[in-house]
């Protein structure tokens, strides 16, 4: 089985988009590497990254980075398969850190682009709902659409996962 190069899982919260995604990377022979983007403020987060370590199990190494996604890629190497997750999360944090989302979005992109590794990430569909009734919901919703799209475009294979299952948006299953 051989994982393309970028591959994008999309799905809405609790859709078993992260279980799909590490069971791509799993299926190679690349070591997994996984990238956490969340943030841990509260004993809720906290129960839910205990309970990902313990689904994905020994063997991966894990790299936790919120913010500079490039510098973790440009770490990784061609005999490894890398899983981020999620999108969501990082883009979470660039926002309200109050960073430049446009020049983080390129950056990641660059870095999606040249990495080594076989890349899977994950991200949250979010556009589906309704229209958020604040401004910062609506700008996250509009970047994370967007960052979603740009991704996309980029990818060799895009995958929703809804109730668990699979739904092939572009490129072929390996």
């Amino acid at each position: 089985m051989t994982l393309p190069n970028l591959t994008l899982v999309l799905g809405g919260a609790a859709s078993g988009k992260s279980a799909f995604a590490e069971s791509l990377v799993l299926q190679g022979a690349h070591a997994p590497v996984y990238i956490a983007t969340a943030q841990i403020f509260d004993d809720e987060m906290a129960a839910k990254v205990s309970r990902h370590r313990d689904q994905r199990g020994n063997g991966w190494t894990t790299i936790e980075e919120p913010l500079n996604l490039p510098a973790a890629l440009a770490r990784c190497t061609p005999d490894q398969a890398v899983l981020i997750d999620c999108a969501t999360l990082w883009l979470t944090n660039v926002i309200l850190g109050d960073h430049d989302i446009a020049a983080h979005t390129n950056r990641l992109c660059d870095a999606l682009r040249t990495c080594p590794a076989r890349v899977v990430i994950v991200s949250n569909e979010v556009g589906q709902g309704i229209v958020p009734d604040n401004a910062l919901s609506r700008k996250f919703r509009n970047a994370q659409g967007t960052l979603n799209q740009i991704i996309a475009t980029k990818a060799d294979l895009v995958v929703a996962v809804m109730a668990g299952l699979p739904l092939v948006l572009k490129g072929k299953l390996p």
